[in-house]
């Protein structure tokens, strides 16, 4: 059985991304006016390619919809992973004042992977040495 704090972590986890991608993918909300000089110039990088950013808000949209319904959690916590981690990354050593979600986001996302009964003994089973 699923715990309650389980389904809390997933359920936030979920909304974050399936919000976030969607405000990414429309452009609901402009980029705040008083980004640090090194930042602005890492997404002008990101957005130049034309591509990336689109893509990045699609799979942070589907993958936050995967978790919000509970199909194929495993899959978009691995998906999530290195995005999460480029998150933490982007406030650490760029916008520190972002750093307490990132950590929140880091921390739900080590919870539901490793800690919660549902979901840990496949993502564990990625870290197993083939025999």
């Amino acid at each position: 059985m699923k715990s309650k704090f389980t389904l809390a972590a997933r359920l936030i986890l979920g909304f974050i991304f399936f919000a976030g991608g969607i405000v990414g993918l429309f452009n609901l909300v402009p980029p705040p006016p008083d980004l640090p000089e090194k930042l602005q110039t890492f997404n002008a990088g990101l957005m130049a390619s034309g591509y990336f950013m689109p893509f990045l808000k699609a799979v942070e949209t589907i993958c936050g919809a995967m978790l919000l319904s509970g199909f194929f959690v495993p899959l978009a916590l691995v998906v999530l992973a290195p995005i999460v981690l480029n998150i933490f990354l982007v406030h650490a050593f760029m916008e520190p004042s972002g750093l307490p979600i990132a950590i929140i986001i880091g921390v739900l996302m080590i919870f539901l992977g490793f800690f919660s009964t549902p979901y840990s003994a496949k993502i564990k089973g990625l870290f197993k040495a083939r025999e």
